[in-house]
């Protein structure tokens, strides 16, 4: 029986399939930095939701990968959860980064 991680680790050898993949990247860092923040808070979707006053049901899309949200609902999550948002631009070729980070709570 093939596990998720042999299948992902055959179909990463196609060159286009692993380019479409890491062009979804930024998204699935998104994804977990914003699962891993709610659950260190301890917050349900829906106490993140009362606190934030972004629906339940629109966090339960960010979260499944279903909605993107924009850097003020991002910022408005990460405030409830008191907490920064922070974004860089990384340069793969040098290291160089620039950083946002949002310092408003």
């Amino acid at each position: 029986m093939r596990t998720l991680e042999s299948s992902l680790a055959e179909r990463l050898k196609d060159p286009e399939f692993k380019k479409a993949y890491d062009d979804l990247e930024p998204e699935f860092s998104i994804i977990r930095a914003l699962i891993e923040a709610r659950r260190k808070s301890g917050l349900t979707q829906k106490q993140l939701s009362s606190l934030s006053g972004v629906a339940q049901g629109d966090i339960s899309k960010m979260e499944n990968g279903n909605a993107n949200p924009s850097l003020r609902t991002l910022q408005r999550l990460a405030s409830a959860m008191d907490m920064h948002l922070k974004v860089e631009f990384v340069s793969p070729d040098n290291g160089i980064q620039t950083t946002f980070q949002n310092h408003v709570m």
